[in-house]
């Protein structure tokens, strides 16, 4: 036996191409077309570096604090990392230890099944039906160890509506369920609402999708106090300054300006919208994606040759392998003028 064989092996998780070439068009990573709000950039341009030598406040308390006003919630209901995917990840470590199966759907954030397998924690992947919705009587009755989904859901842009969530939390009192809400702020309604009726759901956000703040790296989560504590206990184990000094400070600039906020957002899904016309007048076929992105397949093209076509003119859109959904492309929304790009190769190569 050597040391390899004590290796933890797992299948890392594949994050999106990040190509940097002049003049192309980057559709791939669901980030924002729209730089961050304006308060962030002065936050930058007047940060003091001298903070810099000094350890951050491992409760990222201002940052905390803003989200708390923001959103009406006392600061003990709310829990900061470095990007959702931290977040959801201390998740995964403090909340999924038992020994049934956590449950989430067969098409969905593909990173999932890769914390379950670091974390050697029993999962079964719940089949969407073929319209890719979540079935939700798969998740009432059926013994776990807790539930976790995207809403609307990653990559097909899926939504549920609050009273589908609750349902899935009266019928699993015992478990954590988590609503992953990346895309939540493009159509949906959160249920964060929920989080005072029950004592077991957290609710997670980012700043990569409607904040523009994808290279900053701030998730957060919402829940109740007792299961925020437990959160805390277990990142202050881990890694007590995860948190650094500039994202404190930009994190909350960009909480403070909602009028910003809100003016990107709307820009971005009404550019979604005009796009899925234009795409079904192409022959294309869809879900109704209430996300920053359209998970879409053309009947009379190979995905695969349309996302290599697409490449080779510096478009990037994101394909993925698995068998249900191989025949899609997931296309992100960017700037009108970015997908005029698109749509006027696709208008040229669908004949």
């Amino acid at each position: 036996m050597s040391w390899e064989d004590k290796v933890r092996k797992v299948v890392p998780y594949t994050p999106g191409e990040q190509p940097n070439r002049p003049n192309m068009v980057k559709l791939n990573t669901n980030e924002c077309p729209y730089p961050p709000a304006p308060g962030v950039r002065k936050a930058m341009e007047e940060f003091d570096t001298d903070r810099l030598r000094l350890y951050p406040d491992p409760t990222a308390s201002v940052l905390v604090d803003a989200l708390a006003d923001y959103f009406g919630l006392k600061n003990t209901e709310v829990f900061v990392g470095v990007g959702s995917d931290d977040v959801l990840a201390m998740i995964f470590m403090t909340f999924f230890n038992g020994k049934d199966p956590i449950l989430f759907p067969d098409i969905t954030y593909s990173f999932y099944d890769v914390w379950a397998d670091l974390l050697r924690i029993p999962y079964e992947r719940m089949p969407l039906d073929d319209n890719f919705h979540i079935k939700k009587e798969d998740y009432l009755n059926k013994k776990n160890g807790g539930i976790i989904f995207p809403n609307p859901n990653a990559p097909t842009g899926v939504l549920v509506e609050p009273e589908f969530i609750e349902d899935i939390l009266s019928a699993n009192p015992d478990v954590i369920v988590v609503a992953d809400e990346a895309y939540i702020d493009f159509g949906g309604k959160s249920a964060l609402p929920l989080i005072h009726k029950y004592d077991n759901l957290l609710v997670v956000q980012t700043f990569s999708k409607s904040r523009a703040m994808a290279g900053i790296r701030i998730g957060y989560a919402m829940g109740n106090e007792r299961l925020i504590k437990y959160l805390n206990d277990v990142k202050f184990s881990f890694n007590s300054y995860t948190m650094n000094q500039t994202t404190l400070a930009l994190g909350v600039e960009a909480v403070r300006d909602d009028a910003y906020f809100k003016e990107i957002v709307g820009k971005i899904v009404n550019t979604r919208e005009r796009v899925k016309k234009e795409l079904k007048e192409l022959g294309f076929e869809f879900q109704d994606s209430m996300s920053n992105f359209i998970f879409a397949t053309h009947p009379k093209y190979d995905a695969a040759e349309l996302f290599e076509a697409l490449r080779r003119e510096d478009i990037y859109v994101r394909h993925f392998n698995g068998e249900r959904v191989k025949d899609y492309l997931r296309i992100t929304i960017g700037t009108d003028k970015e997908m005029d790009t698109l749509l006027e190769f696709l208008r040229n190569y669908i004949k």
